[in-house]
């Protein structure tokens, strides 16, 4: 069956999957940042990639909160209490 151009815009990635790989990506530039091997242009550049990657994530957790909440009350998913990194935190706290 021939796609069709709506499903070639799509994205062949999902937010998790995306989610996914740009923290892992993150890591490993934040690794390569510690060794402190690289030159200012260098540096400044993996910063800039950095921050782009840490939007990203950003945006596919606020994506699957949205869907979380959609899922909890479909009717009113306004209703839902926001995530906070505070309370993320805390229950991992928890369990040290």
């Amino acid at each position: 069956m021939p796609r069709t151009p709506a499903q070639d815009d799509a994205p062949s990635t999902s937010p998790v999957s995306d989610f996914e790989q740009s923290l892992d990506a993150l890591e490993q530039l934040v690794e390569k940042m510690e060794h402190g091997e690289m030159s200012l242009e260098d540096s400044l550049a993996a910063y800039e990639r950095g921050v782009g990657l840490y939007r990203r994530c950003q945006s596919a957790l606020e994506e699957a909160e949205l869907r979380v909440r959609l899922l909890s009350d479909p009717q009113n998913p306004a209703s839902g209490e926001a995530f906070s990194a505070q309370d993320a935190g805390s229950s991992n706290r928890g369990d040290v």
